[in-house]
């Protein structure tokens, strides 16, 4: 059991599910992935896939090695690739108790918890908190990751 959330009414196993596009990992994916394990029994991370990257650039590496890298996480029980078209079709499939954002991730709770009616999926929404740097030069985001290998070896 990776979290402090026992099993539900029913006896059944908790699931949670975090999703992201996990490029180029760093520590606050890691927090954000041990927190979200924290709200349940098992921890099931949505990796986005390229096509579907739309609010930010392009990932730098191919979807299925970074849902490999992820899932090599402690906290992760299991990682999956995000839907071609529909990103509610893992969703369904997973059955979460809780979905957990990222503090920083671009998602309105209000309106992912409207869709989520709308599908007639009963889950919490979440959000995680933020990690603070543990020492100064500590990136936690893959965009200052990549101006860094930018500048040092553009």
């Amino acid at each position: 059991m990776n979290g402090d959330v026992s099993s539900d009414a029913d006896g059944e196993r908790t699931r949670a599910v975090a999703q992201g596009t996990f490029d180029l990992l760093h520590p606050g994916h890691v927090h954000y992935l041990r927190e979200a394990a924290a709200m349940a029994d098992e921890l099931h991370v949505i990796v986005a896939r390229s096509s579907n990257v739309s609010h930010k650039a392009e990932p730098v590496l191919p979807a299925r090695q970074r849902r490999d890298v992820v899932e090599a996480i402690d906290a992760v029980d299991e990682a999956h690739l995000g839907h071609e078209s529909d990103i509610f079709v893992p969703i369904e499939r997973i059955d979460p108790s809780v979905i957990v954002l990222g503090y920083d991730q671009h998602h309105d709770e209000d309106a992912l918890r409207a869709a989520l009616d709308d599908r007639g999926i009963d889950c919490d929404v979440a959000r995680a908190g933020p990690r603070e740097p543990k020492y100064e030069d500590e990136l936690l985001s893959t965009g200052r990751i990549v101006e860094r290998i930018l500048d040092r070896r553009g």
